[in-house]
């Protein structure tokens, strides 16, 4: 049987299901259908999320594929790395109410479940998956990138229009109220042609290590290791993996 309220969340969707049952389980949790104890042929979303994931990925991927052209392989899974992160589509989740669809468990509901980043994260995967299982690529991709704009447009512009120190600063500030640190640790070579090694720390925690002709050009290097090591767009990052091992990055 499918809830008024997944209907109504079609229309506000704006996509025209052929099968509704499949929107319907985009929203079933697990937790649902380990306490009902009559006899039922309903399914949870999990199958869904997974397909779900694939899909936002290969969406993603073609949309950075498209806008960099120049960027290689390492850079552009840096970027879709940041897109598709759980806190991200769990926060676009957020924004079209899905929580408040679930069907949900009465200990999963207790605790928290409706509000929980994981489940968030996976009933907007489970909600794109069932799209494009009803609708296809074309209908999927046409829900993902405008609810995602802000997304990619912030993702672009700290790819395009700052360095990494600045974006790692910011991220850092905003999410761990806190400040990197850079410290000289090594410089060799003649006066007049010096290397300087400087590295970065995040609430104590090294992030990243490297070194450059000048502390300037070192400290960009190491911020780039540091957007790499967590998982956000770091297109300048050039692996230097002897001098990370020596760090143990």
């Amino acid at each position: 049987m499918i809830g008024a309220e997944i209907g109504k969340l079609a229309q506000n969707l704006g996509v025209t299901f052929r099968d509704p049952v499949l929107l319907q389980r985009a929203f079933i949790h697990r937790s649902y259908l380990n306490e009902i104890t009559e006899a039922h042929d309903l399914k949870d979303n999990e199958r869904l999320e997974f397909l779900g994931d694939a899909i936002i990925n290969f969406i993603v991927s073609e949309e950075l594929f498209e806008c960099f052209p120049d960027y290689a392989e390492g850079p552009l899974t840096n970027l879709r790395a940041a897109l598709v992160r759980r806190e991200t589509l769990a926060r676009l989740a957020e924004q079209l109410a899905l929580g408040s669809y679930l069907w949900l468990g009465h200990g999963e509901e207790e605790s928290g479940g409706r509000a929980r980043p994981a489940t968030l994260c996976a009933v907007f995967e489970a909600l794109v998956g069932s799209i494009y299982v009803d609708q296809g690529i074309a209908v999927a991709r046409e829900f993902v990138l405008p609810i995602m704009r802000h997304e990619l447009l912030r993702v672009k512009r700290n790819a395009l229009d700052k360095d990494p120190k600045s974006r790692l600063q910011e991220w850092v500030q905003s999410n761990k109220s806190a400040t990197p640190r850079y410290k000289e640790v090594e410089k060799f070579g003649p006066d007049h042609a010096k290397t300087f090694v400087m590295q970065v720390t995040v609430v104590g925690e090294i992030m990243g290590v490297a070194q450059g002709r000048s502390k300037q050009d070192a400290t960009q290097a190491a911020a780039a290791k540091a957007l790499h090591k967590l998982d956000l767009p770091a297109p300048e990052y050039v692996p230097d993996p002897g001098l990370e091992a020596r760090f143990g990055l």
